[in-house]
This record gives structure tokens, sequence and C-alpha cells, in this order.
């Protein structure tokens, strides 16, 4: 179990659990000891019980943080990359394939939800376009 991180970070919906991980104990077994929560969206790390971090969990944590940032941001973009996809997947059935029942379901709410993003991408770009054009 030599090649074993130092540390485990069971991912959460805002963050992490942090283990230690101890394969060279006594019992030859894996031994995780929790040690933190960490809290990604506040930057948040919590110790565990009356538990102090040494500089090494401080920093291993610190690049997990910056680790899953990233990932996280790339994630979103992707995400944001598929949603323009579906949009024009949606628009070749609508034109093609889909029947008056099915238009007649998802219509208004596909209009709503058009019209929100619209709206919020105009605003967005006018305000882009003003810090631009301001010396």
């Amino acid at each position: 179990m030599s090649d074993l991180p130092e540390y485990y970070f069971r991912v959460r919906e805002n963050g992490a659990l942090v283990f230690r991980l101890d394969g060279a104990n006594r019992h030859s077994r894996l031994e995780m000891d929790p040690i933190a929560v960490v809290n990604i969206r506040n930057g948040e790390v919590r110790p565990q019980g009356d538990r102090t971090l040494d500089g090494a969990d401080e920093a291993a944590i610190r690049d997990w943080m910056e680790e899953r940032r990233a990932r996280l941001a790339a994630r979103e973009m992707d995400d944001i990359h598929r949603a323009v996809d579906q949009i024009n997947l949606t628009a070749q059935w609508a034109q093609s394939r889909a029947t008056d029942a099915q238009l007649e379901e998802v219509t208004d709410r596909l209009l709503l939800a058009m019209h929100d993003l619209r709206t919020v991408l105009v605003r967005k770009k006018a305000e882009r376009a003003a810090r631009e054009d301001e010396p």
C-alpha cells in the first residue's frame, strides 16, 4: 500500500471531508483518519474534533481546493457548451420531428427560459461594452 496518497478527499456537495491515510500500521489495514471538513465555496477548513492541522495538512488541503475549483470551473464551461448544442438540437427537433402535442407541452416553458436567458445575456453584453468604452 506504499503507493497510496497521504490524503483522501471524499467529495461532498460544497467541498470535502479530508482523511489522512495510513497503510503502514501494525494491522496492515488501510486506516482513514478524518482530519478536516472543507467548504469549497467559502474556503473554510474546519479541523475534525480537537485536531490541529499541521503545515503539510494545510498545504495539501489548499492544493486540493485550487485543483477542485479549477475542475469545477472547467465542468461548468463544458456544461454551457453542451447547453448550446442542446438548444440547437432542440430547434432541429422542433422543426423536423416534434408533434403538435409535444410542442404544446414544452413551448411556453422553452420560450420563457429562452427569454430569461436572452435578457441576461443582452444585459451582460451591454455592461461589458459600457466598461470597454470607459476611459
